[in-house]
């Protein structure tokens, strides 16, 4: 096992100076070494200084964070024990109200009526836009829609090529009157197969006379032997064969004069029916070959051309025509913080002006609005919600300034906006917030005494 490296040199000192005192004359007695230096030699040999300092430190590191920890918990109890409602109640002096809009829960003042309590940007979209797209395939031969034109309601805006269509209409009408026909002939017979069926039936009863009577002349000369009894034979079945013939006859009269079957008249009236809606089917594509405009409104984007084959089943290629908005209504998609919702409610005043347009250089295309709705649902990667204000602008500004996906601001008011909506945000008498009047002195007035507070209507000293 190796010695540490201090005592080896310690051995070596010693073992050096014994070999000095050997060399010395044998008549003096060799000095010991001394104390003092070995100590110092040994002394030399330790480690620095700083580890043994740098050791303490690590040793009373865990004490200060302990401290430090303490001290914070206990900075955090005051701070929560002197908001507590507890304590506010026993801080405030004995027949003093709160102050107006201060809750004693909420040390954040409430909105008084008629400030802004929330400005948020947005996107303007049509409340009313639409689609158009053919219910049927074909050619377009006639496009009546660009970009920016205003078109009225019923309007014409395409014509599709409708020969097909035409063809298979005037087929249809064939098939309904073939049906008809033939649910009308199982109605009832006519008169002359009537009569016809019972003349019929007479001749052969005269038949069937003359036949009887032959037999009883047969059956006579047989039983005196003048006949065979082949030809007796003979007369009794052309009698019973007459017989048998004027029965159908009579039955077929009866049905006759009864009329069709039931089950027949049924079957050719359901034959009729199904003719019937191939020909309203037929004609539902031939009219579809005309789209119309379905509302007064402004033509946004055109998606075919002239001469272009649409297809509304189609994944790729046209399978519209154009998209067209009632520019009139209008609204303002925004995304409202959920910390930011409560101070929204349905049927909210509100302040709404273009970013292109701002406040202070276009006071006049400042309009009014109201919140219409907030969305059922939230955005939860934006922790948002979809809200919606809208607003109208006169017929001679459509899709003039305000245009769908332009962005704009809105201001929302704590007031409710009035039944009847102005167009102009000028038109709109917003209720003034209410202002508090410092008194001299820099005192705030006096509050009104609340209902519940138990000073209420006391003089004031």
């Amino acid at each position: 096992m190796d010695r540490p490296e201090n005592q080896v040199q310690v051995a070596s000192v010693s073992v050096r100076s014994e070999g000095v005192s050997a060399n010395r004359p044998s008549g003096k007695v060799p000095s010991e070494p001394s104390l003092g230096s070995l100590s110092e030699r040994v002394r030399a040999l330790r480690l620095p200084a700083t580890e043994e300092s740098a050791s303490g430190l690590g040793r009373r590191l865990p004490w200060l964070l302990t401290v430090v920890f303490l001290g914070a918990t206990l900075v955090l109890a005051y701070l929560v024990w002197i908001r507590s409602p507890k304590t506010q109640e026993a801080a405030q002096p004995p027949g003093q109200d709160n102050p107006p809009g201060v809750s004693p829960f909420d040390p954040s003042p409430t909105a008084k009526e008629g400030d802004i309590v929330l400005q948020s940007k947005g996107y303007i979209v049509a409340k009313h836009q639409i689609l158009i797209s053919p219910l049927v395939s074909g050619r377009i031969l006639r496009l009546n829609c660009d970009e920016g034109q205003r078109v009225q309601k019923g309007e014409l805006l395409v014509e599709l090529e409708s020969t097909e269509y035409e063809a298979e209409y005037q087929r249809a009408q064939a098939n309904v009157e073939a049906a008809k026909q033939r649910y009308q002939e199982l109605q009832k017979y006519r008169e002359e197969e009537i009569r016809q069926a019972e003349a019929e039936l007479a001749e052969v009863q005269h038949q069937l006379a003359q036949a009887e009577d032959d037999w009883r002349r047969a059956k006579d000369l047989f039983s005196r032997g003048i006949i065979t009894q082949q030809e007796h034979d003979n007369a009794r079945r052309q009698a019973e064969m007459l017989r048998q013939r004027a029965n159908r006859l009579k039955a077929g009269l009866e049905i006759m004069q009864k009329g069709p079957r039931e089950e027949r008249r049924q079957a050719a009236l359901a034959e009729l029916q199904a003719a019937q809606a191939e020909l309203a089917r037929a004609k539902w594509r031939l009219d579809n070959c005309n789209i119309y405009a379905p509302l007064t409104g402004t033509i946004l984007k055109k998606n075919a051309e002239q001469w272009n084959l649409v297809n509304p089943m189609a994944m790729q290629g046209s399978y519209s025509i154009c998209e067209m908005a009632d520019l009139s209504q209008l609204e303002v998609d925004l995304s409202i913080q959920e910390r930011d919702i409560a101070k929204i409610f349905e049927g909210q005043l509100c302040k709404v002006y273009a970013e292109a347009y701002p406040e202070d250089m276009f006071p006049d295309r400042v309009y009014a609005g109201r919140v219409s709705r907030l969305m059922p649902i939230a955005d939860r990667a934006k922790g948002a919600i979809p809200v919606r204000v809208e607003f109208r602008v006169p017929p001679e500004e459509q899709g003039k300034y305000l245009k769908p996906e332009m962005g704009a601001m809105v201001a929302f008011y704590q007031a409710k906006a009035p039944e009847k909506l102005p167009i102009f945000w000028k038109e709109v008498a917003p209720p003034k917030p209410k202002e508090a009047t410092s008194r001299p002195g820099g005192e705030s007035p006096k509050s009104s005494p609340s209902k519940s507070s138990p000073t209420a209507g006391a003089p004031s000293r």
